[in-house]
């Protein structure tokens, strides 16, 4: 799947377009206004990957999943495509819900200048404060078996590319980013952590107009 965001110009309202692997393709709004700060949807994709989240928004998406805010562009869409996205979004509620509140975490990892691992610690007691934990006065971290405050870093140092990029872009230049193959358990694959610095993967393209 190649989901493809462009930098609109200031107060716009904003989209990315997904071109699924069977050929449909979508528009999906953004609920954050267009400029320089990274799109909501293109943070959540940059720390699913980085993450190796399958099951969160973009793994879902690939699956099968039509939000609300996705509207078809072309391509044929698959017998029962209704009742398939209808039973991921039941499936998978909590994950793409706990994917939201890592992309906060990561996002807000992202904002500290060269935090400690006690730091990450206390910031995801602070952003998973609302996971639910199996036992009572159990960490939620724990419970929500998060990734390490290494991995967070990791994430978030890649949130910190990926906004750079994101910031030098001109109006109507874009990135490409590519999400996995499926996979024969209906989700799409996990996206495999790469070597610290390849960013290889999105691409500036550079193109302008309308979609």
């Amino acid at each position: 799947m190649r989901i493809t965001f462009r930098r609109f110009p200031g107060h716009t309202a904003a989209y990315s377009v997904i071109e699924r692997d069977d050929g449909v393709v979508y528009r999906m709004k953004e609920f954050t206004s267009s400029g320089a700060r990274l799109p909501y949807d293109l943070r959540h994709l940059i720390v699913e990957r980085e993450l190796s989240i399958a099951d969160g928004l973009w793994g879902t998406i690939a699956a099968g999943t039509v939000y609300s805010s996705m509207d078809h562009l072309r391509g044929r869409r698959p017998p029962h495509a209704a009742e398939r996205s209808a039973g991921l979004k039941r499936e998978h509620r909590q994950p793409v819900m706990l994917a939201g509140l890592l992309a906060d975490l990561v996002e807000a990892v992202a904002m500290l200048d060269a935090p400690s691992e006690d730091e990450i610690r206390r910031l995801t007691g602070t952003k998973l404060s609302v996971v639910p934990v199996s036992e009572p006065g159990e960490d939620p971290a724990d419970a929500a078996a998060v990734p390490s405050p290494a991995m967070l870093a990791r994430a978030a140092r890649a949130l910190q590319v990926e906004t750079a990029r994101w910031a030098r872009l001109r109006v109507g230049e874009e990135l490409a980013y590519s999400w996995p193959a499926a996979s024969s358990r209906g989700l799409h694959a996990v996206p495999q952590p790469r070597e610290a610095g390849d960013r290889r993967d999105p691409r500036r393209t550079g193109k302008r107009g309308p979609r």
